[in-house]
């Protein structure tokens, strides 16, 4: 047998026994994997604990609005757009949502209270709804209190040699049994928008 048919010849012959290896596979019975775990999501890890204090100094914390639906929003008063025209607009909300509006407690939390001084917050919030509640605290309870929202604020240097504030810009909805009901985004259709609140309002206990 020349080399080139013994090769031709091996070749077959590999071939043969693969076949009969897989033929093999195909009738032994294999062990029975393990079923895969389910997969549970959960609740959205978003509402906790948080403690801060209103722009008369007394303390707040999630108690005060335990067993009632609230939103909240985080921002800072030398915020350019985003945080006056979201709180013109929930201003604006709220009083068309009419008597439901009294359910909810809306919160702003400043992400920026080095700067933002009760007295700061307290003459900024009287271009909005009264019943915003604005809060702030020192920084690690402002850093906790993000947390506890899944929301997100970095400090951004400008040129000028002064400072921004980078943060979530969506108002955050929490029902009144503590469970997050989703995000209103100020770029929705106002129906959509009424709508959440609506639905909000109607988690009241």
């Amino acid at each position: 047998m020349n080399a080139l048919k013994f090769i031709r010849y091996a070749a077959w012959a590999s071939v043969a026994v693969l076949a009969a290896v897989l033929a093999t596979a195909a009738i032994v019975p294999r062990s029975t994997p393990q079923a895969p775990q389910p997969v549970t999501t959960g609740k959205a890890l978003v509402g906790g604990p948080f403690q801060l204090e209103t722009v008369d100094g007394k303390p707040f914390s999630n108690k005060d609005v335990e067993d009632r639906p609230y939103l909240v929003f985080f921002g800072f008063t030398n915020c350019p757009d985003v945080c006056p025209t979201t709180l013109f607009e929930l201003t604006g909300l709220l009083k068309e949502l009419g008597p439901a509006a009294d359910k909810i407690a809306p919160l702003f939390i400043s992400v920026d209270p080095e700067r933002d001084t009760p007295e700061m917050l307290r003459v900024y919030m009287n271009a909005f709804d009264p019943r915003i509640t604005a809060l702030r605290g020192t920084p690690d309870q402002t850093q906790k209190a993000a947390k506890a929202f899944a929301a997100y604020f970095k400090k951004v240097p400008l040129d000028s040699g002064e400072y921004t504030m980078d943060h979530t810009a969506g108002v955050i909805l929490i029902k009144s049994d503590g469970t997050f009901q989703g995000t209103l985004d100020m770029h929705e259709p106002r129906e959509t928008q009424l709508k959440k609140l609506e639905m909000l309002a109607a988690s009241a206990t």
